[in-house]
């Protein structure tokens, strides 16, 4: 693991003195500062928000028009940067020293990551996180590196079995499948009784973790440092996944933008089943023809023969270690309040994302929205992901192999020994086979 020893800058922020700091140097003192007027904040800073910017990035647009009414001198410069390209794109600026942002929306893999490298400040005893134990353990894990915390909690999500309540009535079909063996059979009965496709599998590695969790499987022992990808517990339970697909249960997907393809058919109801997050909540909300959330239901990924789980996933607010240290003022200001309750809250109602606050559960409109409700205990029971800096490279050749596998009809066992294989000459190089 490669580090950048850098020294712990401590600045004064508007309540408490915020303490930014990079991986591996030394603390100092400073002096708290009193409150200041949030008029009389001045500053202008970046923000590259990774999500998606048709269905939920004008919902960020307007939290920013909000935060402004209040900080009416800062001004963002919001940018919308495809979050495919956001990894390697902040990586490369942050290393340059020239062209990151001020802040980032990252994933929750690349917080260890972006930390190790020495490009993030850490905000331990920064008043972001003064309220800490107001945040979700799990998600504010994700932020955690070498003793320090590096991001705060935006957004958290999992993976869910979204369906689509008329074409199961249609079916006579009552309750949502709970295993993989009913939901094959709930698929072949649906595209019996109404001819459409009854299940979506996108072919990708994120979409499979939930087949190889089923089967009590991993990608990496991080206590054993042993690499697990390629056990038999992932073979089984990539031939489930395989056998939707080849008995006909799910259709075949394309080797062009599968994703795509799945929510085009889930919002124009040609498919009654896909499994996906809550953030495509607004996206099925908006399709005219598929008939709101009142037709959309959502229930746990189906279990294997060892559990239903579904990966932890999310995103988390940073800030870039060469960020300029008289933006700092703004860059909590902004941050405390996107990441507050009342924001989460707004985000809720309006894209369906779930709250990384326990405070902003308590919100009524939170409370009331059957959206979060669903979602909520999907989020209780998903695995933990490993939180180790080399995590945000796992998914490259987990998506190779899924299209190898889904698409492409490939031996499972084949593929996954050529995914560890690739773990260990180029991501974990430290773990054993």
């Amino acid at each position: 693991m490669r580090r950048i020893a850098k020294g712990i800058v401590v600045l004064a922020s508007t309540t408490l003195a915020l303490t930014l700091a990079a991986c591996g140097g030394e603390e100092k003192a400073a002096d708290e500062k009193p409150k200041t007027d949030p008029a009389s904040l001045k500053a202008e800073l970046t923000w590259w928000d990774t999500s998606d910017p048709k269905n939920e990035g004008p919902a960020f647009q307007e939290l920013i028009a909000k935060f402004n009414q209040t900080y009416p001198n800062v001004k963002i410069n919001y940018q919308s940067v495809p979050f495919g390209e956001a990894q390697n794109k902040f990586k490369t600026a942050a290393q340059a020293k020239t062209g990151a942002p001020d802040i980032l929306r990252a994933e929750v893999a690349w917080v260890p990551e972006f930390a190790s490298l020495g490009h993030l400040y850490a905000l331990d005893g920064s008043e972001l996180l003064a309220d800490e134990s107001d945040f979700l353990s799990t998600p504010l894990s994700s932020n955690k590196f070498d003793g320090k915390t590096y991001g705060v909690p935006q957004v958290t999500d999992s993976l869910a079995l979204m369906y689509n309540k008329e074409l199961f009535t249609k079916a006579g079909i009552a309750e949502a499948p709970k295993t993989w063996a009913e939901l094959k059979t709930t698929a072949q009965t649906i595209k019996q009784k109404t001819g459409v496709d009854g299940l979506f599998v996108n072919p990708a590695g994120y979409f499979m973790l939930p087949f190889l969790y089923g089967e009590g499987g991993d990608l990496v022992d991080t206590q054993a440092k042993k690499i697990v990808v390629n056990s038999e517990k992932n073979v089984a339970g990539l031939n489930v996944a395989k056998d939707l697909i080849a008995s006909g249960a799910a259709a075949k997907p394309p080797a062009n933008d599968s994703y795509g393809t799945m929510m085009t058919l889930f919002k124009e109801k040609k498919v009654a089943m896909i499994i996906n997050g809550p953030w495509e909540v607004s996206n099925v909300k908006n399709a005219p023809a598929f008939g709101g959330l009142e037709n959309l239901g959502v229930a746990p990924v189906p279990a294997g023969s060892a559990r239903a789980g579904a990966p932890v996933g999310g995103h988390n607010y940073v800030i870039w270690s060469g960020m300029p240290q008289e933006k700092v003022d703004a860059a909590v200001a902004f941050v405390k309040f996107m990441s507050s309750a009342e924001s989460q809250a707004f985000l809720a109602e309006k894209l369906g994302l779930l709250p990384t606050r326990k405070s902003a559960y308590d919100v009524a409109s939170v409370k009331s929205n059957p959206t979060i409700s669903a979602f909520k205990p999907v989020v209780e029971a998903a695995v933990e992901r490993p939180w180790i800096p080399e995590a945000g490279q796992f998914f490259g050749p987990l998506d190779q192999m899924a299209t190898e596998v889904l698409i492409q009809g490939k031996d499972p066992k084949a593929s996954l020994d050529a995914v560890a294989n690739k773990y260990k000459s180029e991501v974990v190089t430290g773990y054993g086979l």
